[in-house]
């Protein structure tokens, strides 16, 4: 386990969550997540696998206050949601950046919106620009920063899409399937620029993903959710040590975690086709 998840205080509490997208739904005792019992420690990086349409993204709406549970209540830095969270950064699949506005001006936008920085962000604008090209420089981008988005590979925009993400340095970063479209190596790349931002400054991450050498390479624990509803069905810590090099990717323990997890995603969607004979 990482030193940043050694804190036995729970960042992250979801107490006997359930939801059901509408009234009707909750009426029929339709839930998209149920009976989410769940305590992430502060700093601690967490991955969620599953097969598709288990609830992953609904948990991530959960965990940003996006989505009000049906039952239930979540706790995030010690204060219940009650609605979209100020201390959250996230990231998706499609980059997203304005393709209008430059790399260094896509990765300070977060600042000419949120609280407080909206109202400083005039006044304050060329530390906001260094502390941008400073993250910028961190990810493999310096000297990018007024090229605009359709000059930027694939992986140089997810890069950053992450940035953005981490600008006003939220206390949780929320990773939804960030490089499933990359290829490999640019894939493996971002792992490491992912895993060398956390260990620099020691914010939560949530990450959801398809991928479980990913989850295994990055997280200090890996949960497995069930096919809809989805709840958690497998928590599984993450004993290799780290900093992790790629190279451990190769090695026995780290296979056999992969295919532990493998077989019980497998053994659930078994389940599913039975059921649904």
């Amino acid at each position: 386990m990482a030193d940043a998840a050694s804190s036995d205080k729970a960042f992250v509490d979801f107490d006997g969550v359930w939801l059901a997208y509408n009234d009707e739904l909750l009426a029929k005792n339709v839930f998209a997540v149920e009976d989410i019992n769940l305590k992430v420690r502060q700093g601690e990086f967490i991955a969620i696998v599953g097969p598709s349409g288990c609830g992953k993204s609904t948990f991530m709406k959960l965990t940003t206050g996006l989505k009000m549970p049906s039952m239930g209540k979540i706790t995030i830095d010690g204060q219940p949601v009650t609605g979209p969270l100020k201390i959250s950064g996230m990231a998706f699949q499609a980059p997203s950046l304005l393709p209008w506005r430059t790399t260094l001006d896509n990765v300070l936008l977060p600042l000419e919106i949120v609280e407080p920085y909206r109202s400083q962000f005039k006044d304050r604008r060329k530390e906001y620009e260094e502390r941008a090209k400073k993250l910028l420089a961190s990810v493999g981008l310096g000297g990018m920063e007024k090229k605009f988005p359709w000059e930027l590979s694939g992986g140089m925009q997810q890069r950053a899409s992450i940035c953005r993400a981490l600008i006003h340095e939220p206390k949780m970063l929320l990773l939804d399937e960030p490089f499933g479209a990359l290829d490999a190596f640019t894939r493996e790349e971002l792992w490491c620029t992912l895993r060398d931002l956390w260990e620099a400054q020691k914010f939560n991450v949530i990450l959801v993903t398809h991928d479980l050498r990913e989850s295994v390479f990055l997280a200090d624990t890996v949960y497995c959710m069930s096919k809809s509803p989805g709840r958690f069905v497998v928590q599984r810590e993450i004993p290799i040590p780290r900093t992790r090099d790629l190279e451990v990717t190769y090695t026995p323990e780290f296979t056999d975690i992969v295919h532990e997890l493998r077989g019980h995603i497998g053994a659930m969607r078994k389940a599913g086709a039975t059921i649904n004979q």
